[in-house]
């Protein structure tokens, strides 16, 4: 079987590195764009492209939206470090991103070709500017992976960072109408970057693996640093790639969900209707809830070694 065209959409942040690596070996990846989020859009444009040149893979990235849509941006420092990521001496970028209009890309990829999954893993700005740019889009795309939400949050008690980040943003992507698959929090807690997976990580041979296996050690020491309990960093987006790589190792539950947007306490929350009533509105969403966090792990460790030298 061919594997899916996809476009990584993204903020890296250490998961979204995993992420990018889990693409490069199981997807046919047409192109990485980036958007404000974890860091901001110089620092996730950076990154990227140092992800890229380690996996030294022939795939453009595009910078995309530097802000929210209405909102005031706010960075995750206190999770992936002031350079979104921090934690490893990583190379210089080889150079520029290949244009400054990740929307424009992302338009002219999915109208070019049909059948295109759209994986975004940072804040939806740019895949909401894509749909209102183009609205064929929707019926172009195979779909949408995305990670965020989950029925309690990491920044407010209940938004995730994601769809906090840009909430108007989310609430256009959950409503545009086609396939769509959410990792949200209550799945990605369940994939943590404990000790023996880190050395595993560590025991690769190659340049590749010892960075990421420190930048998960950075990753993982701010998980620990703020929270009571929990063993090791959640390693939240690579699992938004898998779901469409390997579905096998998820359980799901199609649910509609909608984004609170004006809630004073609650903007941000993907409201995940739960109900057992008639009433309930179809399902829009295919929810992931659960996976097998071993064999996803296997996937993880398998996708670096083969770029690892």
């Amino acid at each position: 079987m061919s594997p899916l065209p996809v476009i990584i959409d993204c903020d890296p942040g250490h998961d979204d590195a995993i992420a990018l690596v889990v693409a490069a070996r199981h997807t046919e990846l047409i192109g990485i764009t980036t958007v404000a989020g974890n860091a901001p859009l110089d620092a996730t444009t950076r990154n990227a492209i140092v992800i890229r040149d380690l996996l030294d893979i022939d795939v453009p990235v595009h910078s995309g939206a530097a802000r929210p849509l209405v909102r005031e941006p706010r960075h995750a420092a206190k999770v992936h470090g002031a350079s979104g990521l921090d934690g490893a001496d990583l190379p210089p970028p080889s150079g520029p991103p290949d244009s400054i209009d990740a929307v424009e890309f992302i338009v002219e990829s999915c109208r070019a070709r049909e059948g295109i999954w759209l994986v975004p893993t940072g804040p939806l700005t740019n895949i909401a500017l894509a749909l209102r740019a183009a609205p064929d889009l929707a019926g172009r795309i195979s779909g949408i992976s995305l990670m965020g939400g989950g029925t309690f949050g990491n920044w407010t008690p209940v938004a995730e960072f994601n769809i906090l980040f840009d909430p108007e943003a989310a609430a256009a992507v959950f409503d545009y109408g086609g396939p769509l698959i959410m990792s949200g929090l209550d799945l990605t807690h369940r994939f943590q970057a404990l000790p023996h997976r880190i050395e595993m990580v560590r025991a690769l041979p190659g340049r590749l693996a010892a960075v990421l296996a420190d930048l998960l050690e950075f990753f993982s020491g701010t998980y620990r640093a703020r929270h009571r309990s929990i063993g090791g960093a959640a390693v939240h987006d690579p699992l938004a790639v898998m779901a469409l790589t390997h579905a096998d190792l998820f359980a799901r539950r199609l649910s509609h969900v909608q984004v609170e947007t004006a809630g004073e306490l609650t903007a941000g929350m993907t409201v995940i209707d739960q109900r057992d009533l008639l009433e309930v509105p179809d399902p829009n969403c295919d929810v992931q809830i659960d996976l097998d966090a071993d064999a996803a792990w296997d996937v993880v460790v398998e996708a670096i070694g083969a770029f690892s030298r």
